[in-house]
């Protein structure tokens, strides 16, 4: 059996409905997943092809996204008010504020960016939001040169790599069509990971950029991420497809939010990916404001993303065999361990604990951005064999599961905007993080009693399929 594009002749294997087709060699109308023979002969090379340069694209959103996390530390005032080696002297309220809303507006992207994969397809759409990401890295460019420049103007600027934090939406709904079932877990991990991971290279490689030349050069980092932006969009034009079964049509996006399952588990997706990318926006800022280290916040914050993302395929893959509810349980008694761990070390003013805590609280998001992501295609996947289990029942819930994705990955990443604030509040109010730190343990305990009761309580339908 092989991949039919529009222009192909041949009629579509009878189990599957027959989709609507497309003109364009870049179109892909037979697609058959769950057909073992299907994927072993064609399906397969096609979605690893795809995956791949679906990897390098979300990679470079990460990366754009989170910039402003490793910028602001040398756009903040020091310990004494004195202004940073690049000019500026932004307060820690104002540097949060920096990386909260390009997390904030990243969010807010992820649903439209959902709706676009359907729309335009997978390959078109990952061209456009590549090309996007060249707006954030000129502004950025452009408005760190200025240390004159009005506060609100830099906000509305930093507001624009929000384009980077879409890119993970539309990209995991596309990578989701591609893979059977039984793969899902380690596929979406892989792509989701390799995203993430962006964030970490950006953290390590920005500090040694913007020095190359003499003094302290920021322009350095926007323009830094050009030449990747137009490659990751080149390349997604000339390998990448798009599949006619991911249709323009957005009824299953809505259908999908009639379900409870998917509002529970977008707060489940706060808890896991929330706070991985709102740490990691906050964490160098965290170090620099809490023990006046902004020179550990330049040459090892960037390890908390890093470990995080290496271990988000883990809990795909652990969730693949044990189950999704199993892993996303322990990952939130592991978050709730680590954000003690975290409060314990700002009350004894121990800067090692706290990096250790942090590195610990990584690890557990990363393992549940897995297990939550592989959750969600095995609930959809349970629906459709309960409302029938019929291939045309079957596509439709895919649909739905892929609607699914976006919303969730959209509501969960607004935790990225959350987070930096919740610590902003708490240094202005009470001086210092404990209070936001004591929050966090007692939210990720309430999480795990959440999964346990909708997934993981004896006699419940959902965890006698083992989700």
């Amino acid at each position: 059996m092989t991949v039919t594009d529009s222009e192909s002749t041949g009629a579509l294997a009878t189990a599957a409905p027959a989709p609507e087709r497309h003109r364009g060699k870049h179109w892909i109308d037979d697609w058959r997943p769950e057909d073992p023979e299907f994927w072993a002969t064609t399906g397969k090379p096609v979605a690893r092809r795809n995956l791949i340069f679906s990897i390098f694209a979300e990679h470079i959103g990460f990366s754009v996204w989170l910039l402003w996390s490793i910028v602001v530390v040398q756009m903040t005032a020091g310990a004494d008010g004195s202004p940073a080696a690049s000019g500026f002297a932004l307060t820690t309220t104002q540097a949060l504020w920096l990386v909260a809303v390009p997390s904030g507006v990243g969010a807010f992207l992820r649903l439209p960016y959902t709706f676009a994969v359907p729309v335009f397809g997978g390959r078109n759409w990952t061209v456009i939001s590549a090309l996007l990401l060249l707006i954030p890295c000129l502004g950025l460019a452009w408005a760190v040169s200025n240390p004159d420049i009005n506060f609100a103007v830099l906000l509305l600027i930093a507001a624009t790599a929000g384009f980077g934090g879409g890119n993970f939406a539309s990209s995991m709904a596309n990578i989701s069509f591609f893979y059977p079932e039984s793969e899902k877990g380690w596929a979406l991990g892989l792509n989701a990971a390799g995203g993430n991971i962006g964030v970490a290279v950006a953290q390590k490689i920005i500090p040694v950029v913007v020095t190359l030349g003499a003094g302290v050069a920021l322009s350095l980092a926007g323009l830094f991420y050009i030449p990747f932006t137009v490659a990751a969009a080149v390349c997604a034009f000339l390998f990448m497809n798009n599949l006619t079964e991911a249709k323009a049509d957005v009824k299953p996006v809505w259908e999908s939010l009639r379900h409870a399952d998917t509002w529970i588990m977008s707060l489940l997706y706060i808890g896991t990916f929330g706070s991985f990318i709102g740490y990691s926006a906050a964490f160098p800022t965290l170090l620099k404001a809490v023990f006046d280290r902004g020179d550990i916040a330049l040459m090892w914050a960037f390890l908390g993303a890093g470990i995080g993302s290496v271990a988000r395929p883990l809990g795909g893959k652990l969730s693949d065999r044990v189950g999704g509810a199993r892993i996303t349980a322990v990952s939130f008694a592991m978050l709730a361990i680590g954000a003690a761990g975290a409060l314990w070390s700002v009350q004894a003013k121990n800067m090692p604990v706290f990096f250790i805590a942090f590195m610990f609280l990584f690890v557990a998001t990363g393992i549940g951005n897995g297990s939550t992501y592989r959750m969600i295609s095995k609930i959809f996947r349970v629906k459709g064999e309960d409302a029938g289990g019929d291939p045309l029942t079957m596509l439709h819930m895919r649909r739905q599961a892929a609607g699914a994705l976006g919303i969730i990955s959209s509501v969960g990443a607004f935790g990225g905007f959350i987070v930096p604030l919740a610590y902003a509040w708490s240094k202005s109010q009470f001086g210092n993080i404990q209070p936001a730190l004591q929050f966090y343990v007692g939210f990720f305990i309430v999480l795990l009693g959440v999964t346990w009761f909708f997934y993981m309580r004896k006699g419940t339908r959902m965890a006698q399929a083992g989700v």
